[in-house]
């Protein structure tokens, strides 16, 4: 996949695209749902591209990737000397993307300070820099997504319901991977072909069985993880096509045909972050400074991740 165009033929993909085409020619903001990997950034790129401020920013925040207290700054920047090491003025995102479109990601995890902020911003076009009573003015278009139940934050007051309407004006709902027909395949297919260019590697195709592989697996991790598993076919893949052991989710699918196995979609996700961060922690002899650097997290979002996945050294 890249900025321009979105692979899938499912009726659902489809439909969910046809929209984004529509909602591309207007100026109206869009709150777009889906599970983590199923391409929100991409379906906002595409909108960005599609629009009339193609020529203006395309701006990217994923609001949980930033703790909240460091959250405003990166949104609406601040002013000389407003705090310690505020040495300059900061622009923020919103003055960045002036002329443009803002894409914040998982917006539900912002507090609601910053939703009533984000909802002035909306309303008059103007927000207040940190260590600063000067209103600065900034156009931003902005498409949000997020993978929870904005409604359910809304009835349980963490979520300001005039926001989620302002934010919410064209919905977009992106289907998970297992919900997309034979899309699996046309990805699979798209995939390998990048990385096959990549590894320098003639690789004409996948095997019978492991095109079984692929269709029968769950994936929780959606596009992304299909990515992911398609790369390391690639890397690991010694024949002319990828096997199913190149595939290696034989494991996964034989476990997911047991009830003693099942797993929530949390659990099974919560797994895979704990077993990828502790080997990237390994590599880097535990250092939380360099392994933050590496998954392109912040070095405070790597150690909450660490306290709420449970994950010890030894």
């Amino acid at each position: 996949m890249n900025d321009f165009f979105i692979i899938g033929e499912s009726n659902k993909i489809i439909e969910a695209l046809n929209i984004a085409k529509k909602v591309a020619l207007s100026d109206a903001n869009v709150l777009i749902f889906g599970e983590s990997g199923t391409g929100k950034e991409l379906f906002a790129r595409y909108i960005h591209k599609n629009s009339k401020r193609r020529d203006g920013r395309f701006v990217a925040l994923n609001c949980a990737a930033i703790p909240n207290e460091l959250l405003e700054n990166e949104l609406f920047g601040h002013k000389k000397g407003a705090f310690t090491d505020a040495n300059d003025d900061y622009i923020g995102k919103f003055g960045y993307a002036d002329g443009g479109i803002i894409f914040l990601d998982e917006v539900a995890e912002l507090g609601l300070n910053l939703q009533a902020k984000l909802l002035r911003i909306i309303q008059f076009k103007e927000y207040e820099p940190i260590g600063s009573t000067a209103l600065l003015k900034s156009d931003v278009r902005i498409v949000a997504a997020t993978n929870k139940n904005i409604i359910e934050l809304v009835k349980e007051g963490k979520f300001r319901e005039d926001l989620y309407y302002r934010l919410n004006v064209v919905p977009i709902k992106i289907p998970p991977l297992k919900d997309r027909d034979n899309d699996i395949n046309l990805l699979a297919d798209y995939f390998l072909e990048i990385y096959s260019k990549k590894c320098s590697k003639k690789i004409n195709g996948f095997t019978k069985s492991a095109k079984l592989l692929l269709n029968n697996y769950s994936w929780p991790g959606n596009v992304r993880e299909l990515q992911n598993i398609i790369e390391r076919s690639v890397v690991l893949c010694k024949n002319d096509y990828i096997e199913s052991d190149d595939i290696g989710l034989n494991k996964s699918i034989s476990d997911s045909g047991n009830d003693d196995f099942i797993k929530s979609l949390k659990e099974a996700v919560d797994d895979f972050k704990k077993e990828y961060i502790m080997n990237i922690l390994e590599k880097n002899n535990w250092n939380q400074t360099k392994t933050a650097k590496v998954l392109d997290i912040q070095r405070t979002y790597l150690s909450r991740l660490i306290k709420e996945l449970g994950i010890d050294k030894y």
